[in-house]
């Protein structure tokens, strides 16, 4: 298991808000399931650049974080649904607004991160 070598820095909203957020796929997450995508299988196909494993771990994060609830049902074959706590719809207008900034501001940022990738490629090569 892992074990953190730095502990958290909790000092700010900022901070406080990193470590719960932080991970490439959570933002992204909380979105589809506050769309309707519920189910591990469904989240999969809307993130297919994510491993199950990473999506797993994630969604356990965030669980732990209290901002979804994993529903297990007892059938057979199992059947999980998550869904997003009262305190975890509390994000969906922020994550609404960072969506709206990087739709607005999608060809610079396009331009920057790509010009980033190919500066980062020749000094490797």
């Amino acid at each position: 298991m892992y074990e953190r070598k730095i502990p958290p820095n909790l000092n700010c909203g900022l901070d406080l808000i990193g470590e719960v957020l932080y991970g490439k796929w959570k933002i992204r997450l909380l979105w589809f399931i506050n769309e309707g995508f519920l189910r591990p299988s469904e989240l999969q196909r809307k993130i297919p650049d994510a491993s199950r494993r990473v999506l797993n771990i994630q969604l356990k994060e965030l669980e732990d974080h209290e901002l979804v609830t994993k529903k297990i049902y007892p059938v057979v074959p199992p059947k999980v649904e998550y869904s997003l706590t009262e305190f975890g719809k509390t994000l969906i207008p922020v994550i609404s607004v960072l969506g709206e900034w990087g739709d607005k501001n999608e060809e610079r940022l396009r331009t920057v991160i790509l010009n980033r990738l190919e500066n980062n490629s020749e000094e490797i090569s």
